[in-house]
């Protein structure tokens, strides 16, 4: 499945659907998300029927990163069946991202 773009309007659509849901909450102008930005596509590649990975642009979107009290960037929460299971704040290389979402897979 491809990496979804979400927005303040779909948030919860996308994160309420049945499965794992992890959420990027970055910007463009931040180093440490462009750095994660591959690791993602390959945890995708890896993961993609089992996850699925959706990117919110936090200067696009104000209201949803609000509202989880995201304070740096890059933030990355998992969703499981519409509840938030975890969340990591920065960079983390493919072996800590994979071992982080492992336990929420089955």
């Amino acid at each position: 499945m491809a990496i979804v773009k979400v927005a303040d309007d779909n948030f919860k659509e996308t994160i309420g659907q049945d499965g794992l849901v992890l959420v990027d909450f970055w910007a463009p102008w931040c180093g440490p998300c462009k750095m994660i930005a591959p690791v993602l596509e390959e945890m995708n590649g890896k993961l993609g029927d089992k996850l699925t990975i959706a990117k919110m642009n936090v200067d696009d979107n104000p209201e949803t990163p609000g509202a989880y009290g995201i304070m740096s960037i890059p933030t990355l929460k998992l969703f499981k069946n519409g509840v938030e299971v975890s969340s990591v704040v920065g960079f983390k290389p493919l072996q800590d991202m994979l071992a982080w979402v492992e336990p929420h897979l089955a």
